[in-house]
This record gives C-alpha cells, sequence and structure tokens, in this order.
C-alpha cells in the first residue's frame, strides 16, 4: 500500500511530462501548419498610425485591389531577425507589397531596427497594445498574412518566413490570386 501510494503519482507525472515531450517536439514545419478560422474571411478592419508617419494612417482597405502581405513583426522578437533578409530580399525583388504590423513594440525600438537591419515594408502600421494582433489570431511574431484584392486572408505563416516557404508556398499562391 505504501508503495502504491508514491508509484502512482510518480506514473501520473511521468505520463504528463511524455505528453508535453512529444507536445513539444514537433516536427520541422507543424507550428506553420497550424490552422486559423479566417483563412477565406475578410481581413479583420483596423485603423493604425503609421511608424515612420505618426500623423498618417493605414486600413486594409488602403491596400484593397491589389495582392499584399501583411508581416506582424516587432523588434524585440528574435525570429523576426531570422526571416528579415528573405523580407528583405522579396521587397528588392517588388513580387509583392509587403505591410508590416509592428506588434506590442515602441515606436522608438522599432524605427531604429528598420534604420539598422533595413525596411521591406511598404509602411508598417503601428499595433502597440496588441488588439489588432488579437482580431487577427496572432500566436507572435512573426507571422505573414496573404490577403488577396478583395481584402481576404488566403494563408497564414506562422513562424518566420524561410526562402522554402515563399517560394514552395506564398508566391505561388499570390501568383495566383494575382490572376483573379
Amino acid at each position: 500500500m505504501f508503495r502504491l501510494r508514491f508509484l502512482l503519482p510518480l506514473g501520473v507525472f511521468l505520463v504528463v511530462v511524455g505528453f508535453f515531450f512529444v507536445t513539444l517536439r514537433q516536427p520541422e514545419g507543424t507550428r506553420e501548419a497550424l490552422p486559423s478560422p479566417l483563412i477565406n474571411k475578410a481581413a479583420p478592419d483596423f485603423r493604425l498610425t503609421q511608424l515612420h508617419e505618426p500623423n498618417r494612417f493605414f486600413t486594409p482597405a488602403d491596400a484593397r485591389g491589389k495582392v499584399w502581405l501583411l508581416n506582424v513583426w516587432a523588434s524585440w522578437c528574435v525570429s523576426c531577425r531570422q526571416e528579415h533578409p528573405v523580407l528583405m530580399e522579396l521587397s528588392r525583388a517588388g513580387l509583392v507589397p509587403i505591410y508590416g504590423l509592428n506588434y506590442k513594440d515602441k515606436r522608438e525600438d522599432s524605427a531604429n531596427w528598420l534604420a539598422q537591419f533595413g525596411n521591406p515594408y511598404v509602411l508598417s502600421a503601428v499595433d502597440g497594445d496588441g488588439r489588432v494582433g488579437i482580431d487577427y489570431g496572432v500566436y507572435g511574431a512573426p507571422e505573414t498574412y496573404v490577403i488577396d484584392k478583395k481584402g481576404i486572408i488566403r494563408y497564414k505563416h506562422i513562424g518566420p518566413v524561410s526562402v522554402d516557404a515563399l517560394q514552395k508556398k506564398i508566391l505561388p499562391l499570390v501568383q495566383e490570386l494575382e490572376k483573379s
């Protein structure tokens, strides 16, 4: 009886630890594949000030009529630094406009970060309190949304955009949406 009293909690503990281990060790690419209830729905509307021009605003309606990317980023985000060269190259190629959603960040830190690493964005809107991020279902920065000409979210990429993800998923989708 004495042994059972200690073995049962130990067994439960080991099962829970095993569950967490299996859950946290997801295969590569699993995180990006998390579903979003916003796919094929209108992008949530917002009106935010622009990072570099605080007296001007940006709304998703401003980009209506073109296929575009909304990239959620922040100066404090380590993974954003990882994807930044990919976004810079995409911006230079001019294949699709990239708008930034600066997420839960300080305006000065964000502006300094872009000055240091380069600015791939047409503009960045400041979501200082993260409310717009909540509307978009942001898990954390970085995240990237492909939005079509009518303002419908067609794809959500969670985590840093890699060259592979860009070539295999994002750009083919952008090209397809450009045709419609």
